[in-house]
């Protein structure tokens, strides 16, 4: 059964942060908004709900409170040496990272102050990178966690929606799948779809894509905030560029399956230009749910310093390549190996102290900003709850006392078969002796040294330097991990308003783009690589542009 056509000012594609945003900044200009989803209404605030709810800040009072020396110029340099630029279709991205840094040096801060959102205090050392001063990686700590995590930036934009449509300015369309943007003189003009047949699922659950009837919406200006691929993996297989070598058979996913990709052949089909869809940005910390949402639902450790990184067959990581330091340049080696996992050789207090885990779900405390919980997990001898769930239950967690009860295991674990298990305990057995004294030629022990020197580590993130044979540190713990989906760092191209271009570089006249659908602005503001904390900030950036632009 087909609706009878709607008509909006604006019509928003998709109900993400991005999307969210988009939408709350037209209905603030007077504009009467059509915001759809192909998701029941619980998943409202998308990809960015289950977030750990980074943000990156330049210069913040939460830096300077730790010691921490931040500027512009220094996030600019940077920014541009992680992104390394290289391509004619960087115009637009270049021009996109130059307003995001000044925008995250400037206003975001106090614009998310204004809307109740509140940052923890200690701010973390993400993406370190571990090469010269104009290489990839973050100077000094710039990622701000929000109070609330995920849910937390999420419901200031989300209340402006419910606002909105309380006051009859914004209609709510879940449910709604779009397949086609409709355009008339060169102009989009609304879009098409099919209406899927209701669902109650629970938010992040897979929906039915059976078809209830057909929608057609007329609008002045859409806006696509449909996000990315990471759910979808033959669309990231298809994708997966040859300098990173092969793709990996087997993947752990970390979004939801509606990250599906549907809106860009949608879009390119209506003449947007999509570039840079072979930069992506996925995860070699992944390890699989032991109660997942989604199918393959994997989970991303944030890991301290400490841990022996070793690939598949037992050989340490190559400096910089130590937790926390490289992700790009990790998963690069990593695919060399021709295996698709590798191992972390740790220690108990290493964990309890180390290991974060990616996801409001699993920052209960944070996420739910429980001061009291907060203190005990984070500051109380132990793991966390949701850790220490993982190290009950986890598929991917073996602990042992003792090195020689460790290495059985894994080599007995699915895809301990690749092991060298002479390699494994001659680099444990090195790696312990280098930490015995005050010296070391090991320059991982110096970096996790050095990192103790910032109050934020030494706090909350960096264990005290010890052997991982030490039995007052234990048990031993090794940890399978796996590559896990994520970002698409391309999109489709627009100009700093928002406005999707042709592949002429002219601005297609009522269309626009935002979040990861558009690369987080221009079609790949971050280039090659992420410094963290900038993908829910690129989701408030191009959502606030394109729904400015498209109410004008």
């Amino acid at each position: 059964m087909t609706t009878p056509p709607l008509s909006a000012d604006v019509l928003v594609i998709g109900w993400g942060l991005a999307g969210l945003v988009a939408a709350a900044e037209a209905t603030a200009a007077g504009k009467r908004v059509i915001l759809l989803d192909q998701e029941p209404r619980s998943n409202l605030g998308g990809q960015a709900w289950w977030s750990f709810g980074g943000l990156f800040f330049v210069d913040s009072p939460e830096q300077r409170r730790l010691g921490i020396k931040d500027s512009l110029e220094l996030a600019t340099q940077d920014w541009f040496g992680n992104a390394g630029f290289d391509r004619d279709e960087d115009h637009w991205p270049r021009r996109w990272a130059e307003a995001y840094l000044q925008f995250a040096a400037g206003e975001k801060r106090a614009w998310l102050r204004e809307r109740g959102v509140g940052f923890f205090p200690v701010v973390g050392w993400a993406e370190r990178g571990g090469y010269g001063a104009i290489g990839p990686g973050n100077s000094v700590p710039r990622f701000h966690i929000t109070w609330g995590t995920g849910p937390g930036i999420v419901a200031p934009f989300a209340d402006a929606v419910h606002r909105a449509e309380d006051a009859g300015t914004l209609t709510v369309l879940p449910r709604h799948r779009v397949t086609e943007l409709l355009s008339a003189d060169g102009a989009v003009i609304g879009a098409r779809g099919h209406r899927l047949v209701d669902s109650t699922s629970a938010r992040g659950l897979s929906t039915s894509r059976e078809v209830a009837g057909d929608f057609e919406i007329s609008a002045g200006a859409t806006i696509v905030a449909s996000g990315g691929i990471g759910g979808n993996h033959d669309l990231v297989r298809a994708a997966w560029p040859k300098r990173l070598g092969t793709a990996p058979e087997h993947m752990v996913t970390g979004v939801p399956a509606y990250v599906d990709g549907s809106m860009h052949a949608v879009s390119a089909a209506a003449g947007a230009h999509l570039i840079n869809g072979d930069r992506m940005w996925h995860y070699v910390e992944g390890i699989s749910n032991w109660d997942p949402v989604w199918p393959s639902h994997g989970i991303r450790i944030l890991p301290g310093p400490s841990s022996l990184w070793l690939d598949a067959t037992g050989q340490r990581l190559p400096v910089p390549l130590f937790p926390g330091f490289d992700t790009l340049g990790t998963l690069q080696y990593l695919r060399q190996t021709g295996h698709d996992h590798s191992w972390f050789v740790t220690s108990r207090q290493i964990v309890e102290k180390e290991f974060a885990l990616s996801g409001s779900e699993q920052n209960p405390d944070l996420t739910g900003k429980d001061v009291g919980l907060l203190l005990k997990s984070r500051l109380a001898k132990g793991p966390t709850g949701p850790v220490q769930a993982f190290l009950d239950e986890g598929a991917d967690f073996i602990v042992e006392n003792d090195l020689e009860s460790l290495l059985e295991q894994m080599r007995l674990h699915d895809g301990g078969e690749a092991l060298d298990i002479d390699t494994v305990r001659r680099e444990v057995i090195a790696r312990d002796r280098e930490i015995e004294n005050d010296f070391s030629k090991d320059a991982q022990i110096g970096m996790l040294r050095s990192m103790r020197g910032y109050r934020g580590d030494r706090l909350i993130r960096t264990a005290s330097p010890h052997r991982l044979q030490d039995p007052a540190a234990g048990p031993m713990i090794a940890v399978k991990l796996h590559v896990l989906t994520r970002k698409s760092l391309g999109g489709i191209e627009t100009d700093l308003d928002g406005r999707a271009l042709d592949s002429s570089g002219n601005a297609i006249t009522g269309l626009f783009a935002a979040g990861e659908a558009s690369g987080f602005g221009g079609g790949g503001v971050h280039g090659y690589r992420a410094l963290e904390g900038t993908f829910l900030g690129g989701c408030l950036f191009s959502g606030r542009q394109a729904g400015r632009a498209a109410a004008q």
